[in-house]
């Protein structure tokens, strides 16, 4: 199992940024996958999470109406669009995965089984 992201760099406060997280090692029909974020000095925290069985999401209440979980089953590929950001989105941003679980809501409050490596988000004001 392999998920490899990219896609991070330096935006502008307000600006938008769209993530890839290429999967490799397993279909994206049945497991819960997610991002989530890791800020200096916080702990790392989900920022959506997508059912890929039935294509529900779940957000946490700081990037509801802004970011935007998607994947694409032909391409392997996880996507996060990141609209309106501020400088309290710049982290560390990985994907992620749980093979044995569907429900997105439950990944987004526990822990995956396969992480990819980060990317970097960075904000200006």
């Amino acid at each position: 199992v392999q998920l490899q992201a990219s896609g991070g760099g330096l935006v502008q406060a307000g600006g938008s940024l769209r993530l890839a997280c290429a999967t490799s090692g397993f279909t994206l029909n049945r497991p819960a996958v997610a991002w989530f974020r890791q800020a200096p000095g916080k702990e790392r925290e989900a920022v959506s999470c997508l059912s890929t069985n039935n294509e529900i999401t779940y957000y946490p209440d700081f990037v509801k109406g802004r970011f935007t979980i998607s994947s694409d089953r032909a391409k392997n590929t996880i996507y996060l669009q990141m609209n309106n950001l501020t400088p309290e989105d710049t982290a560390v941003y990985y994907c992620a995965a749980h093979l044995t679980q569907s429900s997105s809501y439950a990944l987004c409050h526990g822990r995956p089984t396969d992480w990819g490596q980060g990317t970097l988000v960075t904000v200006s004001s």
